[in-house]
């Protein structure tokens, strides 16, 4: 299988620092590829708190992921100093793909490169429900070109 390319921070809207951790490398030194969804889980989701409104305690809408997939380019290891690229790639009435890219503070190319769908549901029911104006205004905000 041919190896995705890998992108630029031009091909995003929004970044947010991550922190790397001393437990996120693993045996052979470098970051685990399980903790590269939780960087993505984390830039997603303080995108939705900080911009969009998401009351993640008490708000009647959550968000469930229902898909994900990374590209690995490069290796990284604690204690990088990384950002979490974000844009929307693409909004339905009820869901968005997001793709995320990590990258070292200061480098133009991805360290990895990936996609994360949330499904937006009623908190008490589990049903999907129309994304509501303020999130999606935030998401249309971050939006590429398809």
């Amino acid at each position: 299988m041919p190896k995705s390319p890998r992108p630029t921070r031009a091909d995003y809207r929004h970044f947010t620092p991550i922190t790397t951790r001393w437990h996120d490398n693993d045996i052979y030194g470098h970051v685990n590829n399980v903790v590269y969804y939780s960087y993505f889980d984390s830039v997603v989701n303080l995108y939705l708190i900080e911009v969009a409104g998401l009351d993640i305690h008490m708000g009647a809408i959550v968000a469930f992921v229902v898909a994900s997939g990374c590209n690995y380019h490069a290796p990284i290891a604690y204690p990088d100093k990384l950002e979490g690229g974000l844009r929307a790639n693409k909004i339905s009435a009820s869901s968005v793909e997001y793709g995320v890219a990590i990258f070292r503070a200061g480098e133009d190319a991805a360290v990895a490169d990936g996609f994360f769908t949330h499904v937006f549901v009623d908190r008490a029911t589990g049903k999907p429900v129309r994304i509501p104006e303020r999130m999606r205004a935030a998401l249309e905000k971050i939006m590429v070109a398809a």
